[in-house]
């Protein structure tokens, strides 16, 4: 972590705060799936050496042209509070990551109006920590991955067809900071 990142952060006088909740599969389930081990019936694999369980997330594009992308991120690391500026979805494809190397990550998730645009009302901040991965479904409004305390290296895949339905983002007229 630099300098910079871990000067504390004084917020605006009434700013609006959203607090931090460890992730689990109860909690992040109106939004997608939350993969670890132990979660689901595993079967025995590798002659014995592994345990496997089997579609542990839904999977899904509803393009046809769309290919899948496994892409490697990089993530720095940034500390608390972090100021949410926008939300992203894509919302023709689900969009999985999988931590390589990672302590904890934030996965801010939020549910859609009826005209589409994020529900801020629903809004949630979850902590992920080594060992946890998310499957987001299609459609879901949420922040990109940050990486929090030390950097992170995340595996992602989502398919794309290089159309602006790959990402849509939607931008805060003011942050909303993410708290401990």
């Amino acid at each position: 972590m630099t300098a910079a990142a871990s000067l504390p952060v004084a917020l605006p006088e009434g700013a609006r705060t959203l607090r931090l909740e460890p992730l689990s599969a109860e909690g992040f389930a109106p939004f997608g799936d939350l993969l670890m081990s132990g979660l689901g019936a595993s079967k025995a694999a590798n002659q014995g050496t592994a345990k496997r369980c089997d579609f542990a997330a839904g999977l899904e594009s509803t393009r046809r042209e769309a290919r899948p992308n496994l892409a490697v991120f990089t993530s720095e690391a940034q500390s608390l509070p972090f100021a949410l500026r926008l939300l992203e979805r894509h919302p023709c494809s689900t969009q999985a990551f999988l931590p390589l190397r990672t302590e904890r990550f934030l996965v801010c998730v939020a549910g859609s109006l009826p005209d589409g645009s994020p529900d801020l009302a629903t809004l949630r901040a979850f902590v992920g920590v080594a060992g946890q991965a998310i499957n987001y479904r299609c459609g879901v409004w949420h922040h990109p991955i940050i990486a929090l305390g030390a950097p992170a290296e995340l595996a992602m895949l989502a398919w794309e067809d290089g159309s602006p339905d790959d990402c849509v983002e939607s931008w805060f007229e003011e942050p909303i900071w993410v708290v401990e």
